[in-house]
């Protein structure tokens, strides 16, 4: 693939909430999507589908409606609960989001706040 052309990529991303509030789920959401698309230039139409996980600890709201509430409702979203796995990060909401971009792979900034940031501290802020 030549440097400048479209390809279908991922970008990842996840954020923790401090309390299970719809108020919460929503703005952090919110705050983690919006981060995803400006650290990326990621133009609504840009966007192919939102996948969202959410640790079994999040039960008062899908973390989608954040997308909606962003104006992204044409997009396919999903909402699935996060594997339970012993000593892992609580109350957070994961994203992969899947674009079309011309940025390269090492390029793609992937976006990890709150206490989410633990899950890769391998990746610059």
């Amino acid at each position: 693939m030549k440097e400048g052309d479209w390809r279908l990529v991922a970008v990842r991303g996840a954020t923790t909430v401090e309390e299970d509030t719809s108020e919460q789920v929503l703005e952090r959401t919110e705050e983690l999507l919006e981060e995803i698309i400006s650290r990326n230039g990621i133009a609504a139409d840009d966007i192919v589908s939102i996948i969202f996980t959410a640790t079994r600890d999040l039960t008062s709201e899908f973390p989608a409606v954040a997308a909606r509430n962003l104006g992204l409702s044409h997009i396919p979203l999903l909402c699935s609960q996060e594997i339970a796995v012993e000593g892992s990060v609580q109350q957070c909401i994961r994203v992969m989001m899947h674009v079309y971009t011309r940025l390269d792979r090492d390029d793609i900034r992937h976006a990890y706040l709150h206490e989410a940031r633990q899950l890769r501290t391998d990746l610059p802020e």
